[in-house]
């Protein structure tokens, strides 16, 4: 079943189970999805497409969690937590550190880097061009910057 298609059902499973976080949480992702529609004016058919959707989504509410750290707002705090585990089953399953490490050293090797600030932007931009789906922009750019610095 597509992904769009999968929400749809799952928004509609929320509403009859009275779970109001998911309802709420889905409808929102829905509402992202129409959005970027509109904007673009375009039909979204392609998972990859409502993948990137759902990640900005994620990456906004886990930027927003330090901040309510910082306000001491556990309520919000919770609720945010509870939506990203939500969207976070929408997405494919990202790769491990380890993972991402051994392929960070394996695109050096084969680029020919071996260590050296200096080659960060090269090897930072194979690896993104690789790994964009599969793996956090943020661990491999920390993993890149290991493996530079050894």
């Amino acid at each position: 079943m597509a992904l769009k298609q999968q929400l749809m059902e799952d928004y509609k499973e929320a509403m009859k189970a009275g779970d109001q976080i998911r309802k709420e949480t889905v409808n929102l992702v829905r509402a992202a999805i129409k959005q970027h529609e509109v904007d673009q004016r375009v039909e979204i058919e392609d998972d990859a497409e409502i993948v990137k959707i759902i990640k900005k989504q994620v990456k906004m509410r886990t930027d927003a969690l330090a901040d309510f750290v910082k306000a001491g707002r556990d309520d919000l705090l919770e609720a945010y937590n509870k939506e990203i585990d939500i969207l976070k089953t929408y997405l494919p399953e990202e790769m491990s550190e380890e993972a991402i490490a051994d392929k960070v050293a394996e695109i050096a090797e084969k680029l020919g880097i071996t260590e050296g600030m200096q080659n960060m932007g090269k090897l930072m931009k194979e690896c993104m061009a690789e790994l964009k789906d599969a793996a956090d922009g943020g661990v491999v750019n920390k993993k890149v910057k290991e493996f530079l610095s050894k």
